[in-house]
């Protein structure tokens, strides 16, 4: 099952050094990931970040396994 991250993962060269972030606030994608990484649960971030949604989570995973995906494909 695809997860479209459209909208929600979002790029502005002047904000968090162009980083993806979560719709345009200065989270990045990476910051999500590190926080899963370290054993965070969904909850727990949630909790911790009031602004974020589930779906801005999901987002985030759907990004990376886009990326994952995109750099198995082009064989690096």
């Amino acid at each position: 099952m695809e997860r479209s991250y459209e909208g929600i993962i979002t790029r502005e060269p002047g904000k968090m050094g162009g980083k993806p972030t979560v719709r345009g606030m200065r989270i990045t994608v990476y910051d999500v990931l590190s926080y899963l990484a370290a054993g965070m649960s969904k909850e727990e971030i949630l909790e911790d970040f009031p602004y974020l949604t589930e779906e801005d989570i999901l987002a985030c995973l759907a990004y990376a396994a886009d990326q994952e995906r995109r750099l198995a494909a082009s064989g690096g």
